[in-house]
């Protein structure tokens, strides 16, 4: 796929990409199907689609969010959303968090085919990441992973207190299932109203900033 076919794909999400960064995408693209073959990465196979649904959704926050300081990602997969993050806006630190080697293995390699810097790639789950270092995350993304409940219960302590955000990447299925199962926990950010993702009816990014101990529970604004 060339680059310009990616730039009209990408056309519906409003990214402003420069060559480089299309660049970067087509090597990512090219890595990821060249690796699909052997390890699970994504179940999309399909180029268009990887372009549209990991890409531009993981990209498509940046239209409503500034994106500085330090991404932590969790279950980063195949790396979306935190590194297709960290190519739409270089200067952020990314750390990214994968407990399986083999994906570990491949994240590390389109950090090198894509010459990106300020990557970490970690074996670690949130809950020991954060236990283990005292990290001020500016935001901390999830998307496509399986326990959201590690992921809220540990965010509340990571997040940087002023201006820190957890971003997730749900359908309203999962957001509502989010509220049944964990709705104390999703008491616990000021959510945002989630973002619509362009060219699907169900997916949001939901983004929530920690609420302060003291009026936790208060505020109300979770999935219905």
């Amino acid at each position: 796929m060339d680059e310009s076919r990616i730039k009209r794909l990408l056309e519906p999400f409003r990214l402003n990409l420069d060559s480089r960064q299309l660049g970067q995408i087509k090597t990512y693209l090219d890595l990821l199907l060249r690796w699909n073959r052997a390890v699970n990465l994504t179940a999309i196979r399909e180029p268009d689609q990887i372009v549209t649904r990991h890409f531009g959704e993981s990209m498509y926050l940046k239209g409503f969010r500034q994106l500085r300081g330090t991404l932590l990602d969790v279950g980063s997969g195949a790396g979306f959303p935190g590194l297709a993050m960290k190519i739409a806006e270089p200067g952020l630190h990314a750390v990214l968090l994968e407990p399986v080697g083999k994906k570990r293995a491949f994240l590390k390699e389109i950090v090198r085919g894509c010459c990106l810097d300020q990557v970490e790639v970690l074996g670690e789950r949130i809950d020991q990441f954060c236990a283990g270092r005292r990290v001020a995350a500016d935001i901390i993304t999830a998307r496509a992973v399986g326990g959201f409940g590690r992921v809220l219960s540990s965010a509340v302590g990571c997040l940087a207190p002023e201006d820190g955000e957890l971003c997730l990447w749900l359908t309203r299925r999962e957001a509502a299932a989010l509220s049944k199962k964990h709705g104390s926990l999703m008491e616990k950010f000021q959510w945002r109203t989630p973002i619509p993702i362009p060219l699907s009816h169900e997916r949001e990014i939901w983004c929530g900033a920690a609420v302060p101990r003291e009026t936790s529970g208060a505020n109300g604004n979770r999935p219905t």
